[in-house]
């Protein structure tokens, strides 16, 4: 790897500050407008996940570098791990094989101190809350109703439901409470829309913490909260720089889940890349019916950052599985026939939104001639836009072809207008419905009497402008995960609706979608060890 300084030097940041020789965080008064540079940016979606992955993240950064390897100024702008994942049943997030982010294993744990930031500035308000009410309650909040929940960078089932203030009065109040994984947090989501420290301490202060007995809601800002939480965020507000294994420079900052959270990367993060590259390499979390429907609908508005070019990730083994196979190790072009399916939802849930996209089959080693040929021949029946790429195994050589499509793609979008999902002014049940309807094609959408109540406490205290940000299970275009390859006639649930007036999200609860996950049986962290020089091992 090159020193992180040289990597600066070679972009032109001047105002930074280092962890380490291979990491760093960049001042915000290296962004600003005035610099940003018409940069080109390339979004990547997948289909619809399976256990086998379809690498989307190793995509992105193989395309990056093979921009660079056609001598074109790129860069990557992806998401920071989660511990969660990590120790859970995904482990690491920063690519592989010959197309990763470096140093992966400080990356994977705990980076430059980002995530720790954003949980222990979430835990503060959720102490400042329960300390207001032990202490006389001036703003009779109602302990039953504070709907701030607490926050840990792991997955841990076990506190999904719990009972604070147990035992003798000095223990603070009792009341049922529950925590959220760190990338689920109101905060996160604050922290990947803030422009700079004043957005950032306004959408702090109104962060929704409960109502009072009289159903008034009380805002973060009621309790002086806010200037506390900001001193806590003041550097993970900043960008993190490192590299890929390649030396291609990779701006990675932030962490929203895209099933629960909105799923993409930093705006500051997307700024400062398309001022620095001409090709800017970013990713949406999971299929396009989560993170890349959430990055149109909510990140563009906000943002006023609309994608160039969408790459779609896929797999022949992904559409195997889809397709009903057992073994996606062995050929089976039947399986490949109908787990087609579910890619081709996915490139029209795309052109909905009026963008023509690209379709890139992450190539395996067990991946036959037969099974490649099928595969185009579906792809160019359909009209489809797609190339092979291999940078798993080929790093940038592994995705010229790819590189060279996308340049063409990007052309093709020019002069692409906008088609979003809903009108933000629409009203809160109907944004949802068109959701449901127009990217999962459900066909009924089921309010439960719990969720009818929230959107009547929407309505009641101004809450119907907010984006949508559905949190629903990334193993399925439905609700339900059973429902795999490309789902007809059914009905979307909705349990509830939360509220995050901080980023502005109206959060429908899909299914059984938690906001806080378990362990598997066999976690990934039993893998993780030192050796005796301290190396980190394990991490995949």
């Amino acid at each position: 790897m090159k020193n992180i300084a040289n990597i600066m030097k070679d972009t032109g940041i001047s105002d930074y500050e280092t962890f380490g020789k291979y990491m760093a965080k960049i001042d915000l008064n290296e962004i600003t407008p005035s610099k940003r540079k018409n940069g080109k940016l390339i979004l990547m979606t997948a289909i619809t996940p399976t256990p086998a992955g379809e690498g989307k993240t190793t995509t992105a950064i193989g395309l990056a570098q093979a921009f660079r390897r056609l001598n074109l100024n790129s860069g990557i702008a992806i998401r920071e791990p989660s511990l969660g994942p990590v120790f859970g049943v995904k482990g690491g997030a920063t690519g592989g094989g010959k197309s990763t982010v470096e140093p992966s294993d400080k990356i994977n744990l705990i980076f430059t101190g980002d995530f720790p930031a954003i949980s222990a500035a979430h835990n503060l308000l959720s102490a400042m809350v329960n300390n207001h009410i032990s202490h006389g309650n001036d703003l009779n909040i109602d302990p039953k109703n504070v709907v701030f929940p607490r926050a840990i960078d792991m997955d841990d089932r076990s506190l999904r439901s719990i009972i604070v203030g147990n035992g003798n009065k000095n223990n603070g109040t009792m009341m049922m409470d529950s925590f959220v994984i760190t990338a689920a947090s109101e905060i996160m989501a604050i922290m990947a829309l803030s422009r700079n420290y004043e957005d950032l301490k306004e959408r702090l202060g109104n962060i929704l913490v409960g109502y009072t007995y009289h159903g008034k809601p009380v805002f973060a800002r009621d309790i002086n909260a806010q200037g506390a939480m900001s001193a806590l965020l003041v550097d993970a507000l900043k960008p993190n720089m490192v590299q890929s294994v390649e030396g291609t420079p990779a701006i990675i900052h932030t962490g929203p889940f895209g099933n629960i959270a909105h799923g993409t990367s930093s705006i500051l993060g997307d700024i400062l890349g398309l001022q620095l590259f001409d090709y800017l390499v970013t990713e949406a979390g999971f299929g396009s019916d989560l993170g890349f429907e959430k990055f149109m609908n909510i990140f563009t508005r906000i943002s006023n950052i609309l994608p160039d070019s969408v790459v779609i990730v896929a797999t022949l083994r992904g559409l195997k599985y889809h397709g009903g196979s057992i073994d996606i190790d062995h050929e089976n072009i039947d399986s490949i026939r109908e787990g087609f399916k579910n890619l081709l939802r996915h490139v029209n849930i795309v052109r909905g939104f009026g963008i023509i996209p690209v379709v890139t089959i992450n190539k395996h080693k067990n991946d036959t001639d037969s099974e490649i040929r099928l595969i185009s021949e579906l792809l160019e029946g359909n009209n489809i836009d797609y190339a092979l790429s291999d940078v798993y195994s080929g790093g940038s050589e592994g995705g010229i072809e790819l590189a060279r499509k996308v340049i063409e793609n990007i052309d093709k979008n020019g002069n692409k207008k906008i088609k979003y999902t809903y009108d933000i002014d629409s009203d809160p049940e109907k944004k949802i419905t068109d959701i449901a309807k127009k990217i999962y094609g459900a066909a009924n959408v089921i309010f439960s009497n719990d969720a009818k109540k929230d959107l009547v406490k929407i309505k009641k205290h101004g809450f119907s402008k907010f984006y949508v940000c559905m949190a629903k299970t990334q193993g399925s275009i439905s609700d339900d995960p059973s429902k795999l390859n490309n789902p007809e006639n059914f009905d979307v649930h909705i349990n509830k609706i939360n509220v995050n007036s901080g980023s502005q999200f109206i959060i429908p609860i899909l299914g059984n979608i938690m906001t806080m996950p378990g362990l598997p049986k066999k976690p990934a962290a039993e893998n993780v060890d030192i050796d005796s020089s301290g190396n980190i091992v394990g991490l995949n």
